[in-house]
């Protein structure tokens, strides 16, 4: 993938979860989303996909986080369609490895800290 232009957004996007920033993380994810629905599935190698794929999930996942913070309940259940409908639609695996690989990075623990945080104590 040569334009890194998506990662980088999704990174900053991560950043901005971490420092609380959330409208500059839904700006950021939004901006990483647009980029990545620039690459049709049906022209990309496998391997493309598979990276697009992970990137929108992670997005997905730091934007319904920024959305519950900023009380945005109906943005955040559309991105929640979104990334479980197809995720978990796909049946391959790739949902629960990019969940693992966010695990492994420890970024997983910034969306889950947030969503705690947002849900105020409900269990998860």
């Amino acid at each position: 993938m040569a334009d890194r232009r998506p990662e980088k957004s999704c990174e900053q996007a991560c950043e901005s979860l971490k420092q609380q920033d959330y409208e500059v993380a839904v700006k950021h994810c939004t901006e990483a989303l647009l980029s990545l629905s620039q690459y049709p599935p049906a022209h990309l190698p496998e391997a493309c996909q598979a990276q697009i794929d992970r990137i929108k999930i992670e997005t997905l996942l730091y934007r319904i986080a920024s959305f519950l913070q900023l009380k945005k309940y109906g943005q955040a259940d559309e991105d929640c369609r979104h990334v479980l409908g197809e995720g978990l639609a796909k049946g391959d695996g790739s949902f629960h490895a990019v969940l693992c690989c966010m695990h492994l990075k420890g970024k997983l623990q910034i969306v889950s800290n947030v969503l705690s945080k947002s849900l105020m104590g409900e269990s998860l």
